[in-house]
């Protein structure tokens, strides 16, 4: 009765990845945002966010960063 039902194979989140220096995290921190590229989604870690925050606002491409 309390056993737990197991979770279907490859439902596990993936680590997510910051786009511009690599960080990592097991699942995605509400501190983090992300930029929509050719339909495929950029994470920024918080320290790159803050670091970019007015290029991303201003929608500037990321290679003027």
């Amino acid at each position: 009765m309390n056993d737990r039902t197991p979770e279907p194979e490859g439902t596990h989140p993936r680590p997510v990845v910051c786009s511009r220096c690599g960080a990592t995290a097991e699942c995605l921190p509400l501190t983090w945002t992300y930029s929509l590229e050719n339909d495929t989604r950029h994470y920024l870690c918080e320290p790159c966010a803050r670091d970019h925050i007015r290029s991303i606002e201003g929608r500037l491409d990321p290679t003027w960063w």
